[in-house]
């Protein structure tokens, strides 16, 4: 991310609706970050089909599930 910074800028050199409720003659710091462009619908959807494609599921019974718990709790028990 770029990032400029202006220390001891003064105030008068700012627009007018930054300004307001300055003291004439202050001296201000200003920073001015530039944000990333915004994506698009298509390329966030476009993200997550890449995700997905990515990822390796795991679908689990409940049952399986409990089977995996109890033999930890009994792993922890001895």
């Amino acid at each position: 991310m770029n990032r400029i910074v202006r220390d001891h800028y003064p105030a008068e050199k700012l627009p007018e609706d930054l300004r307001a409720g300055l003291p004439i003659g202050a001296q201000v710091q200003v920073t001015i970050l530039v944000e990333p462009p915004q994506k698009s619908t298509e390329d966030v959807l476009a993200m997550i089909d890449a995700y997905r494609a990515t990822r390796q599921e795991t679908v689990r019974t409940v049952e399986d599930a409990v089977a995996e718990i109890r033999a930890l709790r009994d792993e922890w028990d001895r």
